[in-house]
């Protein structure tokens, strides 16, 4: 263990294997690697162990352990996590966002269905290293779902906490199905984080919510592997959906590291986009006031938080990647979907803020239409079924659905079913 845990706040230093989530004073916690001290595999490495055929290798977190945390093997816990798809947008997307130059990258394709998988393996991971049994999380769905299935190969026992009835039914079942003990909390994601944090620390829980470092860690991979599925080349700007902030923080850290050391001669910029209902880190980004907590009120569940964790290292990486913030509302997060899953791609909501976002950016001219860009999807399209279904049969009281695409009711014939498709095709 050649590691420790660093307060950007107040510049104090933790042990790596002290069950800490927060400093003395309050400030979350970074892993602090001696990348000086440490043999760092080269570009060419990287790429060769995409063929190997050990599983610590193929996996798109622990194929870059050196610069995530180089764990024994003994102690890792993976489902192969990673490894997912950068999809150049089709023309007709590309075009709605007005880019030539758009990449997809789908975590929704990680074995749960989100990104939240790449924290998770290094989380349980620790927590096999220090000898916890039992973990826990709170959640608006996706990360109970990963921490529920990583907890159940380690022989765990998983603790979820969800905000009641506010969890689409496709992450809640992901949960129950991995067997973790759920408590559904009245009240919101914000309400359930609070209580999390409290029982963790009076019962001997280990904590895997993103104030965990460890779990920001695994989450650096979605920088690397996007490099990496480019062939080592930099975009210009990368689009990431903003909820409780740790995935632009650990995006910045994992780029700002491969730059620092030499393997990159510049970072992309980043771009956090929130919900208008989920949107204290854009209010304070506009203001330039504190952030604020508020109650927040989303369709997009998976970024329906008021009170981000995350939110000193997310405006940290904001800054030394010359990023921005901004929101969209719940309509332009809808239409932007209708784009990504009418392309054969597919996203939950909380994903296609990141394209809302940019098509917003694209419009008022604050990225340029030439540059190339990369947007991360968070999740899967099925994390949400009812949300989609609503969507398509105009169900979404207050919400238009320009781009729905409703089933036709036919008659049980084969000249209704002909005529049915002469209509569909305008003839």
């Amino acid at each position: 263990m050649d590691w420790t845990l660093h307060c950007d706040v107040c510049d104090v230093d933790w042990p790596a294997d002290e069950v800490r989530y927060r400093c003395s004073c309050g400030g979350t916690l970074d892993v602090k690697h001696p990348f000086g001290d440490r043999a760092l595999p080269s570009l060419d490495a990287l790429d060769a162990r995409r063929a190997s055929r050990n599983a610590v290798d193929r996996s798109g977190v622990w194929r870059f352990r050196e610069w995530i945390l180089p764990l024994d093997e003994a102690h890792i816990v993976t489902r192969g996590e990673g490894n997912t798809h950068l999809y150049r947008a089709p023309e007709r997307l590309a075009q709605w966002v007005g880019l030539e130059n758009l990449w997809l990258k789908h975590e929704g394709e990680n074995p749960t269905g989100s990104f939240k998988d790449r924290g998770m393996t290094a989380g349980v991971s620790v927590a096999r290293w220090l000898g916890m049994q039992d973990v826990a999380c709170a959640s608006t769905g996706n990360t109970s779902a990963s921490l529920a299935s990583y907890a159940a190969i380690a022989g765990m026992r998983a603790w979820v906490f969800v905000p009641e009835g506010r969890v689409a039914f496709g992450k809640l079942a992901q949960a129950l199905a991995y067997g973790a003990t759920t408590l559904s909390v009245r009240g919101d994601f914000d309400d359930a984080m609070r209580l999390v944090q409290d029982v963790c620390a009076d019962e001997g829980i280990y904590l895997l919510n993103s104030v965990n470092p460890y779990r920001i860690e695994g989450q650096k991979a979605i920088g690397l592997e996007i490099l990496q599925d480019l062939g080592w080349r930099v975009p210009d700007w990368i689009f990431v959906p903003g909820g409780n902030l740790g995935n632009n923080a650990a995006i910045a850290r994992a780029l700002l590291d491969l730059r620092d050391h030499g393997f990159v001669d510049r970072v992309p910029q980043i771009s956090v986009v929130q919900a208008a209902g989920a949107n204290p880190l854009a209010r304070a980004w506009r203001s330039g006031a504190a952030i604020e907590a508020l109650r927040a009120d989303t369709l997009a569940t998976a970024i329906r938080i008021g009170d981000p964790v995350s939110a000193h290292r997310s405006l940290r990486g904001l800054r030394q990647t010359n990023g921005r913030v901004d929101d969209v509302t719940d309509d332009e997060i809808l239409d932007a979907k209708a784009h990504v899953d009418a392309a054969g791609i597919g996203a939950e909501p909380a994903s296609c803020a990141s394209v809302a976002g940019l098509r917003k950016a694209v419009l008022a001219g604050e990225v340029d239409r030439d540059a190339e860009v990369v947007c991360v999807l968070t999740g899967h399209v099925l994390k949400d079924p009812g949300l989609v279904v609503d969507y398509h049969m105009s169900q979404l009281d207050g919400h238009p659905t320009p781009f729905a695409n409703a089933p036709i009711p036919v008659d049980a014939t084969p000249s209704a079913v002909r005529d049915a498709i002469r209509r569909a095709r305008g003839a």
